[in-house]
C-alpha cells in the first residue's frame, strides 16, 4: 500500500526480522493503514510503527492481523506459520529497550502466570470431585462390608456355609485397599496443585505491582521518539521511612555481568553485594541478614544456580528472600519450571530488559521495606 513508511533505520536484526513478517501480513489485507485503524480502534500513527519496526506491537494486534488475513482469504494460517511469526515477535520483544517493550515483557508474563492459576483452579476442581466420588465409593463399600459382617457374626454357627455364598467378600476388602490408596494419591496431587495455584497467584500479584512500578515511570504525554529513548535509568525502588539501605546479592561467575548488573541497579540507591560463585554467595549470605532480593546465574561452574538455590532454600534465616534467576539458556517451560521448582520467584532470560529488570527489583525491595517497617512497629511480616 502507498502508505506504508519505510522500515527504521539502525533496527536490531531481530525487530527488522520481524517488522518483514508483519507487513508481509499486512499487505496480503490489501487495505490502507488509516482504513485498518479505523476497523480496529487503533491510533493510525500507532500502526505505522508497527510497520516499520520502530516499535512492537503487542501480540494481541499479530493475532487479529492473522485472524482478518485469514477471513479475507477464507483460509486461516497453519500452526507453524503463526508459531514462526510468535518466534520472532518475542525475539525482537527480548531485544527491545524502551519502557513500552519492558510492559510488554511484563504483560507476557502476567498472562502466563495467570493461565497457570486458572489452570491450577480448574486441576482442583477436577481433583476435587474425582476425590469426593472415591470417598463416597468407600462410604458404600464400608457399609456393605459392614452388612456382610454383621451377617456373619449372627449366623456364627453357619460361617463356612456364609463365606461360601459371599464370594465377594474378599473382592469388595481389596477394592476398597485399592480405593483408600487412590484417596491418598488423590489427596497429596490435590495438595501439589493447590500450593502452585497459590505460586501463580503470588506471581499474578508481583507482577502487576511490577507492571504498576514501569507505567509510573512513563511521562504522560511526550513524542514517540522521547518516549521510545525513554529513562536511562528506568524505574528508580521507592524509600521507606530510614534505616540502612536493603542490600541486593548478585551472583554470577563472569566479572563483565556482575560489572553491567552495578550498572544496570546502581540508580536504585540499594548496597550491592557481589558473588562469583555459589560457595561466596552462601558465604555472603551468612555475613549478612537484610538481603530483599537475590539475582542468581544459572550457568556456573562446580555449583550452578539450581543447587545454589537449593543450599540457600534449606537455611531457615535465608529461605523467604526472593531468588531471581537469571540465565542464558532460554525461557522455555522446561527451564523456568526447574526454577521455580527450586524456590524462585521469578526466572528473566538473557539478553534482559533493564527496565524489566529494575522494576522486578524494585517490587522485591518495596515488599522487604513493608516487611521491615512492619517489625519495627511490632506487626506480624506475614499478615
Amino acid at each position: 500500500m502507498g502508505d506504508l513508511h519505510p522500515l527504521g533505520e539502525n533496527l536490531p536484526e531481530e525487530c527488522r526480522a520481524f517488522a518483514v513478517e508483519l507487513r508481509k501480513l499486512f499487505l496480503g489485507l490489501d487495505i490502507s493503514v488509516r482504513r485498518y485503524a479505523v476497523r480496529r480502534h487503533r491510533d493510525p500513527s500507532t500502526i505505522s510503527r508497527f510497520l516499520n519496526g520502530t516499535r512492537i506491537p503487542p501480540w494481541e494486534f499479530v493475532f487479529d492481523l492473522f485472524a482478518d488475513l485469514a477471513a479475507r482469504r477464507g483460509v486461516a494460517a497453519t500452526p507453524a506459520a503463526i508459531e514462526l511469526v510468535r518466534e520472532l515477535h518475542r525475539a525482537a520483544v527480548r531485544t527491545s529497550r524502551s519502557p513500552g517493550h519492558a510492559m510488554e515483557i511484563l504483560q507476557i508474563q502476567l498472562a502466563d502466570a495467570d493461565r497457570d492459576a486458572r489452570v491450577s483452579m480448574a486441576h482442583q476442581d477436577a481433583l476435587g470431585e474425582a476425590l469426593l466420588d472415591r470417598k463416597h465409593r468407600i462410604a458404600d463399600l464400608e457399609v456393605r462390608l459392614n452388612q456382610a459382617e454383621a451377617a456373619w457374626a449372627t449366623e456364627r454357627a453357619r460361617a463356612d456355609a456364609l463365606e461360601r455364598g459371599l464370594p465377594g467378600r474378599e473382592e469388595l476388602i481389596k477394592e476398597r485397599d485399592l480405593l483408600r490408596q487412590e484417596v491418598r494419591r488423590l489427596t497429596e496431587e490435590l495438595e501439589e496443585v493447590r500450593r502452585r495455584g497459590r505460586l501463580a497467584e503470588e506471581r499474578c500479584s508481583v507482577l502487576e505491582r511490577q507492571l504498576a512500578m514501569v507505567e509510573s515511570q512513563r511521562p504522560a504525554a511526550v513524542p514517540q521518539q522521547e518516549e521510545e529513548l525513554g529513562d536511562p535509568q528506568g524505574p528508580a525502588a521507592p524509600r521507606r521511612g530510614t534505616g540502612l539501605r536493603p542490600k541486593i546479592l548478585v551472583v554470577d561467575d563472569q566479572q563483565n555481568n556482575l560489572l553491567a548488573m552495578e550498572a544496570v541497579l546502581a540508580t536504585l540507591d540499594q548496597q550491592l553485594v557481589t558473588a562469583t560463585s555459589g560457595q561466596e554467595a552462601l558465604k555472603a549470605l551468612l555475613d549478612h541478614d537484610d538481603f530483599a532480593v537475590i539475582l542468581l546465574d544459572v550457568q556456573m561452574p562446580e555449583m550452578d544456580g539450581y543447587e545454589t538455590a537449593a543450599h540457600i532454600k534449606r537455611r531457615p534465616r535465608n529461605r523467604d528472600i526472593p531468588i531471581i534467576f537469571l540465565t542464558a539458556m532460554g525461557a522455555d517451560p522446561e527451564h523456568s519450571s526447574r526454577g521455580y521448582a527450586a524456590g524462585a520467584v521469578d526466572y528473566m532470560a538473557k539478553p534482559f530488559d533493564p527496565w524489566a529488570l529494575r522494576a522486578k527489583v524494585s517490587v522485591f525491595t518495596e515488599i522487604f521495606l513493608e516487611r521491615r517497617q512492619r517489625r519495627s512497629q511490632g506487626e506480624d511480616p506475614t499478615d
